[in-house]
């Protein structure tokens, strides 16, 4: 049987890459106009309507599947923001260097629970109480970004949205934690590289002030959590994923399990919980709209990079790890992430929509680590480079923090990231 990117033109690669620069370039082109839903409906919209009439023309096939992987990426996402949106940590902690610290690598743990867009919406805020009393707070917020909202959700596929693709195409649930050594030089070295960092501005901020800071930023009020019983939906949304790639449960019943956890997460949930973490639908709809756009451009796009992986220059695991961090840093992870596991996939003579044949070799493993660190670890490197970063430079700045401008925190990322990630590829993809 004829491969399907035989009969795909090579200009349907171009709504695909049109609908990422449009991502990356838009907010900050017009801002006003992006900001509304409906706009970004119509963008999708637009983009995708070339792409429905070649790819219902070669091989309808390839649209049912990849729009039932959008059913299933957006239950899940729905589920976790729907959850987490029910969790409120109230009162304080102390906001001395080693404390913070210890809140960060906390955060670290939960994103992979409750993915890197719910544990930092859920962490932001009890983060900035906490060091509410600290003059100099812009190179926290950086840390968090770094940390919490993008690098520490490698190790399972509700952590960060492209390892739930990659689920969705055939990588195990529990085939992400052999990225723990990954995992921890990265969240590790951030975390000492932070408490050394913050330790060095605390002292410093004493001397200036004159005051002794550390018994200034002590707790006042206590941590309290409110709506512990979405930590049980929250399990059920988990056990749902893993259960259904140990047993290859039929497409829908994963879904239902996530739906009710939500939908029981919502009538359960105190309405004063959702007003105190400033809870609305608008972040979940713009995902919605905004990857429909994506699931649906990037058929042929996957098929044709795919069928001629061999001809680019990319062989080496190093090579994956670098080319998807970049894209990441300026475009969205998830169809970076599916882009090059595409490729990898064609590599070891596999196809764009089962990414199962990547397992069957040392080689294939290794170039699905590299494509999954990659478009991971390297969303921290721009605020752009993955959804959170912008919300919790929102919320900072709301607050009265002196954010960085996007050349600043570049220069955060280039001088602590960058090097990291070089000591990454000498470790783990060198070959």
């Amino acid at each position: 049987m004829p491969s399907p990117a035989l009969c795909l033109p090579l200009w349907s690669l171009i709504p695909f890459l049109l609908m990422l620069v449009s991502i990356a370039v838009l907010p900050m082109a017009v801002p006003e106009w992006w900001d509304s839903n409906r706009n970004k409906t119509i963008l999708s919209v637009a983009f995708s309507v070339p792409v429905l009439v070649v790819v219902l023309a070669c091989e309808p096939r390839l649209l049912v599947h990849s729009l039932l992987d959008y059913f299933s990426f957006l239950t899940l996402l729905g589920s976790l923001f729907v959850i987490s949106g029910g969790i409120y940590i109230k009162g304080e902690f102390a906001g001395t260097p080693l404390v913070n610290a210890i809140f960060l690598a906390f955060g670290a743990l939960l994103a992979n629970v409750i993915g890197t867009t719910g544990a930092s919406m859920l962490l932001i805020r009890p983060f900035l109480r906490a060091n509410h009393l600290r003059q100099h707070r812009a190179h926290l917020i950086v840390f968090f970004i770094f940390i919490v909202s993008n690098t520490a959700g490698l190790l399972t596929p509700l952590g960060d949205p492209p390892l739930f693709l990659g689920f969705l195409r055939g990588v195990p649930f529990q085939w992400t934690l052999r990225l723990v050594p990954q995992w921890g030089l990265v969240v590790g070295s951030l975390l000492i590289l932070f408490n050394i960092y913050d330790q060095f501005v605390f002292t410093r901020e004493e001397i200036e002030t004159h005051r002794a800071l550390a018994e200034i930023v002590q707790a006042r009020h206590p941590i309290r959590i409110e709506g512990k019983r979405n930590f049980i939906y929250l399990l059920g949304v988990m056990g749902a994923a893993m259960l259904s790639g140990r047993f290859g449960w039929p497409r829908g019943i994963q879904e239902a399990i996530m739906i009710t956890m939500a939908r029981l997460s919502w009538y359960t949930t105190p309405r004063t919980i959702h007003r105190a973490n400033h809870f609305h639908f608008s972040p979940i709809v713009e995902v919605g709209a905004l990857f429909l756009g994506i699931f649906v451009t990037m058929v042929p796009a996957l098929e044709i990079l795919n069928a001629r992986a061999t001809a680019f220059d990319l062989k080496t695991p190093w090579h994956f790890f670098w080319m998807s961090g970049a894209l990441s840093s300026v475009l969205d992870n998830a169809p970076t992430y599916l882009t090059f596991s595409a490729m990898a996939s064609g590599l070891v003579g596999g196809s764009a929509e089962s990414l199962r044949p990547l397992f069957e070799s040392e080689l294939g493993q290794t170039l699905l680590a590299a494509v999954s660190c990659g478009s991971v670890f390297m969303g921290a490197n721009t605020y752009i480079g993955n959804g959170p970063n912008f919300m919790v430079k929102s919320i900072a700045e709301r607050q009265g923090i002196k954010m960085p401008s996007f050349g600043g925190y570049m220069v955060y990322s280039g001088f602590i990231l960058i090097p990291l990630f070089i000591l990454v590829t000498f470790v783990f993809f060198r070959s």
